[in-house]
């Protein structure tokens, strides 16, 4: 930097001006996103109401997306595969962990395209970028929500009907929708530096979900010799398997505690820690970055 450079900066910061596009403090982003609450809101209600505005069926496919998808996956994994076998009332075990598993994947690929399907808003406006990760992982739990109701039905029917344990669904979520929002802001900075992240990330969550527990039992596979121990540990800590393992205790009556891993809900409460605030600093350090290029 040459003396004349130097001087006009030093002039600049002495009349209170700033860099233009300059990440803001910790503190200020913060204050800046609780200032923005009701457009994160109104944001992600907006999208999940013209999601399938297109539709015949309209909001009906909130519901009948992860129905299908567990009808395919009760096909191929209980019926061809066998893997129902000793896996106590299967129908609710596989479609809770559908249902819970598309909330973590879906908030994960929307987080992909949070900056990049919104450059005209980026670069139009000044606001802090973490919203628009948050609305879109907001929008996925209005669409769990909206989902939870059939999934009760579905309970029911199938003889697992509401218990003092069904308290514990809203903690769990808590706990994984901070872990979801977390991951995506993480993704959402990942994709728009690298915009191959969002053609790659299919692969990688069809392999997570392969290895969550979604259409099989953990404790049956990690139980015994007949895995290594650290396979054994993985498992049982991944914090899809941990979420999904959590909500079916809460709701089926035959997923009783003994087949939970130990201290699980602390494992719960470190992951939903560490991606909330790992993923969110990690987002906002790239703040200046977004939109430009």
């Amino acid at each position: 930097m040459t003396g004349t450079e130097t001087d006009l900066t030093a002039l600049a910061r002495r009349h209170g001006l700033t860099v233009s596009g300059a990440r803001p403090t910790l503190p200020e982003y913060l204050r800046g996103l609780w200032s923005r609450r009701h457009f994160i809101a109104a944001f992600a209600t907006a999208r999940l109401t013209a999601q399938y505005s297109q539709a015949k069926l309209g909001q009906i496919w909130q519901i009948m997306t992860p129905l299908l998808n567990a009808a395919v996956y009760y096909f191929i994994f209980g019926v061809l595969l066998g893997t129902k076998d000793g896996v106590p009332d299967f129908v609710p075990f596989l479609v809770t962990g559908v249902f819970i598993w598309t909330f973590t994947s879906s908030s994960i690929m929307a987080g992909t395209r949070a900056i990049s399907g919104n450059l005209g808003l980026v670069r139009a406006l000044h606001f802090p970028r973490a919203a628009l990760p948050i609305a879109l992982a907001l929008q996925q739990l209005q669409q769990l929500l909206f989902s939870m109701g059939a999934l009760t039905v579905i309970l029911v029917c199938f003889g697992q009907y509401p218990r003092p344990s069904w308290l514990l669904v809203p903690a769990v979520l808590v706990l994984q929708s901070l872990f979801n929002t977390g991951i995506s802001m993480a993704v959402a900075r990942l994709a728009a530096g690298t915009p191959d992240i969002a053609q790659l990330m299919p692969f990688v969550l069809r392999t997570w979900m392969y290895a969550s527990g979604v259409m099989w039992s953990v404790d049956k596979v990690a139980g015994g010799d007949r895995v290594p121990h650290w396979v054994t540990v993985a498992l049982e800590c991944n914090p899809a398997a941990v979420y999904i393992d959590l909500m079916r205790f809460a709701l089926i009556d035959s997923f009783t505690a003994d087949r939970l891993p130990p201290h699980i809900w602390a494992v719960a409460l470190g992951w939903a820690l560490l991606a909330g605030i790992g993923g969110f600093l990690f987002f906002w350090k790239a703040e200046e970055e977004y939109g430009r290029g």
